[in-house]
């Protein structure tokens, strides 16, 4: 099973890497350009685009809002990531995993978020509070966490749920696969 490690420390970066890369671009990461090189024109209105950046915005944060209970809140209030616990190590990979994909998920929420106006105003108070998260995904696989850094992801997905409510985009917890966190 000693064998097994080294292959696993390579894997899980490079799956962590694939699944952000497929969900960025499976939740609208690019246009397409036409042959001229512009981008092509929409057919839709600014009401449907407006309703696309809600839908997108409530699917984004509550895969964020998701991740972040279902593998960092609920396994660090178990006792999950103290020293000697039983699962600890998987935990705190799962938690780094779940850590990064909800940063990169409360992102793109930020991002759908500015199709809209009433959901753009709402949110862009919460920008800097989701750039604190940028490094958290780390401190929680390397098991450096503390009740804190716990806090502060709770406070962000708790804040992105009462901005999207407020702009009338209720987010609920979606938990993702754990093949879309990389593991």
């Amino acid at each position: 099973m000693t064998g097994s490690v080294p292959l696993r420390r390579l894997l899980v970066p490079l799956l962590l890497s694939c699944a952000v890369l497929v969900s960025a671009t499976a939740c609208g990461g690019g246009e397409k350009k036409s042959a001229s090189g512009s981008a092509s024109p929409s057919t839709t209105s600014s009401a449907e685009a407006q309703k696309f950046a809600k839908t997108r915005f409530v699917a984004n944060a509550g895969l964020a809002a998701g991740a972040t209970y279902q593998w960092i809140v609920k396994p660090y209030r178990a006792g999950t990531f103290k020293k000697g616990a039983d699962g600890r190590k998987f935990a705190l990979v799962k938690a780094g995993l779940a850590g990064g994909f909800a940063y990169n998920r409360l992102k793109a929420a930020v991002a759908n978020a500015k199709g809209d106006p009433l959901l753009s105003k709402a949110v862009a108070p919460l920008t800097a509070g989701i750039e604190s998260l940028k490094g958290l995904g780390n401190k929680l696989r390397k098991g450096e966490a503390g009740a804190g850094d716990i806090g502060a992801f709770e406070s962000v997905i708790n804040d992105i749920k009462d901005a999207g409510k407020s702009a009338g985009a209720e987010v609920k917890d979606k938990v993702p696969t754990t093949a879309q966190l990389g593991g």
